[in-house]
């Protein structure tokens, strides 16, 4: 699956990603890197078929209302330190996953993973 992380999460968790066997870029991979605007994430979303997966309710209402991005993984978790959200994503990443193969919506809080829409 790809995955295309926002830039309120550390670019560092790729790396679960990737050693779960997923393709995943995170905004600093980008031209404009963490200045890329929304619009930009859900049209790379929509043309690469990428999971966006975001701290930001904009993408929770874009993708309600307009169908992008393609997928959200809608991080409800506050702030947390970097191993925290590294351990987190890496107990609940294949509980994600599979949730996106019925859902476009999911939320990940800090001790679960709810299938939204």
């Amino acid at each position: 699956m790809k995955f295309l992380l926002d830039a309120h999460l550390p670019p560092g968790l790729k790396r679960v990603f990737a050693s779960a066997g997923h393709d995943a870029m995170h905004t600093m991979d980008l031209p404009l890197q963490n200045a890329s605007k929304d619009g930009v994430l859900n049209a790379l979303s929509m043309s690469e078929q990428r999971v966006v997966v975001s701290k930001d309710t904009d993408f929770y209402y874009s993708h309600l209302l307009h169908g992008r991005p393609w997928k959200l993984v809608l991080v409800r978790t506050g702030n947390m330190s970097l191993s925290d959200t590294r351990r987190m994503f890496e107990q609940h990443l294949t509980q994600i996953v599979n949730a996106l193969q019925t859902f476009t919506l999911v939320e990940l809080d800090r001790s679960q993973v709810s299938g939204i829409a």
